[in-house]
């Protein structure tokens, strides 16, 4: 985002009031270029009203209108003192208004990653030295592996034919595109991120993040849920954190009643076994990490359950390296799409098509005949094809298929985002969370609460700073750098919210996608007993002091001061609405969802639109509901059944 003089003041002294150093060794936001980075992200917002939005809040922002309505009697920002500052961003956070609670944390988000990010003018920020983090791991060596696929970026304009385009390449589209292909048909894959591999990997959270994830959108549109999603080829499971559960039974059992008998049969079994198989889904990499210890010493504690991770990785060496994997896997270990699919995609004949946005699905007569995308450069790249399978994921899937005429009431409805927050500890022993394996121990104690198999599940995740903040709150300068400087003492409890009611997508008049989501009432209860429960956890592996997700920053010392009951009522009396408590979803599932009824569902039980036949589903938009575990192989097993049963419809070769 291009700002001018009076823009790029106001943005200076809001990082720095989030992120003011200690004036000892540790410095400002603005001393570092975070300035810089929180413009680039500003900018990288997808849709021009929210580019706009941010402008101009940034041009009146040291206004004495803004004055008034921030509460400093009218003066100006840049008139007040550092501490006045702080002060009027905690009234924000603490406010009765949800929209200056939410502008509040956009504004934090932005300021606190930025800073966290940044490399300062040494390229080792002074920020991570005090926190123990070591930054960037850089690439490998040359001998590192060279990229596998050769995907086109298209230069030109670029028209091709094939039987099957394929929209998106992550666990759903480079599962379909490997099944499509090796049936002998002709596909192409669209991607709209670039092509990243082993040699591209540095562990780094700057050239991850700006890379390997989608910018946008960044949250629900009432501010409730972070949204977090990858885009690149091979999206999410370049990124993710290799966790490979298979869908639950009951699961299966619940998805079957709705509409779609093969979920509870052989066909979905072997589906899955087929996955699992090609992902080299195992138990032999699974050793605890310092996080995954702290858990696991806390349920062992209790008597509660836990049992090791299934991940689908080889010669993972579950250490340094595993604990950046969430910005792409250096050593080649993580089996994702790129590895696995993709590579059986184009070994049959595939063709792999980078950088290119498709925007529309061409209908004639009630049929799809193609689509059409644009590259970053600007570029009309036109498929023509007998089908399309659309798989850009539960926001962008269903975006598409309306921005294509598809009416369905269904399209949209139903998402599903197992909203997910934390419970945090400090211990007396190093935790270091950015090490050891992505999540390596789970707890399935309190997945069913209330006797229909929903609840939550405790799980941990890496702890890269950036990253990591976002689930954390932020209650003045000072009060950040001591937090920031105990994370190399902090191990976190994931909550992970089975999700019972829905949100829906939307499109606006631009074509993107707008997502709504509140947590219901009944969503809300689980995800309160969820913070009870990690809090007993973190108390019984001996946590020194337990802090919450929340705004307004409930704490305590489980031997000091402070009780857990005062705790835990802070917690729920700070709640859960917009801006009250960081809650993010990395599992975004069922805005398409399949089913036996036109009326209840996006799809039919051949993840057919029920519009145009020949449009097919392949994404976790196809959910009848929320998994309830993480996942990828569910994505992908449906992906390799809905895929089959195309292949056969268009004369393919049975796989």
């Amino acid at each position: 985002m291009d700002l001018d003089h009076r823009q790029r003041a106001a943005l200076t002294a809001i990082c720095d009031t989030f992120a003011p150093g200690d004036g000892a060794g540790i410095p400002a936001a603005s001393a570092l270029g975070a300035v810089d980075i929180a413009a680039a992200m500003a900018g990288a917002l997808p849709r021009g009203a929210d580019r706009k939005r941010m402008a101009q809040l940034l041009s009146g922002w040291d206004s004495r209108a803004a004055g008034l309505l921030l509460g400093t009697g009218g003066r100006r920002f840049s008139r007040l003192s550092p501490a006045d500052r702080e002060a009027v961003l905690l009234r924000m956070g603490a406010s009765s208004s949800e929209r200056k609670r939410v502008l509040f944390q956009a504004l934090r988000g932005l300021a606190a990653s930025a800073y966290l990010l940044a490399p300062g003018p040494t390229g080792t920020s002074p920020v991570w030295a005090a926190i123990g983090y070591p930054g960037p791991l850089g690439p490998l060596p040359a001998a590192a592996p060279r990229p596998r696929l050769a995907p086109l970026s298209p230069a030109t304009d670029t028209a091709l034919d094939c039987d099957v385009a394929v929209v998106g390449s992550g666990a759903g589209g480079g599962t379909a595109a490997a099944v499509l292909a090796e049936a002998g048909l002709s596909v192409v894959v669209l991607e709209r991120g670039g092509y990243y591999d082993d040699a591209d990997f540095d562990g780094g959270e700057l050239s991850g993040l700006t890379r390997l994830y989608a910018s946008g959108p960044a949250t629900t549109t009432e501010g409730q849920v972070a949204l977090v999603a990858g885009s690149c080829l091979g999206g999410g499971t370049v990124v993710n954190w290799t966790t490979s559960f298979p869908t639950p039974d009951p699961v299966r059992a619940e998805w079957a009643a709705l509409g779609a008998a093969q979920f509870a049969d052989d066909e979905f079994t072997r589906a899955t076994k087929a996955v699992m198989d090609r992902l080299s889904v195992n138990g032999d990499h699974s050793r605890p990490s310092a996080r995954d210890t702290v858990m696991e010493r806390g349920l062992r504690a209790l008597g509660w359950h836990v049992d090791a991770m299934p991940r689908n990785v080889v010669g993972c060496d579950m250490a340094t390296d595993c604990g950046r994997c969430g910005y792409g896997c250096r050593l080649g270990a993580k089996q994702s799409a790129t590895k696995t699919w993709l590579a059986d995609a184009e070994a049959a004949g595939a063709r792999l098509i980078v950088d290119t946005d498709v925007r529309r699905i061409d209908v004639e007569l009630g049929r799809a005949v193609g689509v059409v995308g644009t590259t970053a450069a600007g570029h009309t790249v036109t498929v023509r094809a007998r089908a399309v399978v659309v798989a850009a994921g539960a926001i962008q899937t269903p975006a598409l298929l309306r921005r294509s005429g598809l009416t369905d009431p269904a399209v949209g409805r139903y998402l599903r985002l197992h909203p997910a927050t934390a419970v945090w500890g400090v211990f007396d022993e190093d935790v270091r969370p950015w090490e050891g394996g992505l999540q390596t121990r789970y707890s399935l104690q309190d997945s069913d609460l209330d006797g229909r198999g929903y609840g939550v599940v405790y799980e941990t995740g890496p702890g890269n700073p950036a990253a990591l903040q976002g689930f954390m709150n932020w209650r003045g300068g000072s009060a950040h750098i001591a937090a920031l400087k105990d994370l190399r003492r902090t191990a976190g409890i994931g909550i992970i919210t089975r999700d019972r009611d829905h949100g829906e997508v939307k499109v606006a008049r631009d074509g993107e996608p707008v997502p709504r989501y509140r947590l219901s009432d009944r969503d809300a209860a689980h995800m309160r007993a969820g913070i009870e429960g990690a809090t007993r956890i973190l108390a019984a592996a001996g946590a020194r002091r337990i802090f919450s997700a929340h705004q307004s920053g409930p704490s305590y010392e489980p031997e000091g001061q402070g009780t857990f009951e005062e705790f835990i009522t802070a917690c729920h009396t700070a709640g859960y609405r917009p801006g009250r408590c960081a809650i993010a979803a990395l599992h975004i599932m069922g805005s398409a969802r399949m089913g036996g009824s036109r009326g209840s569902s996006a799809t039919d039980p051949d993840g057919a639109t029920w519009e145009i036949p020949n449009i097919v589903v392949a994404d976790a938009s196809c959910f009848p509901t929320a998994s309830g575990v993480n996942p990828m192989i569910s994505i992908e097993a449906i992906a390799y059944m809905n895929a089959a049963r195309l292949a056969d419809r268009l004369g393919g070769r049975r796989v």
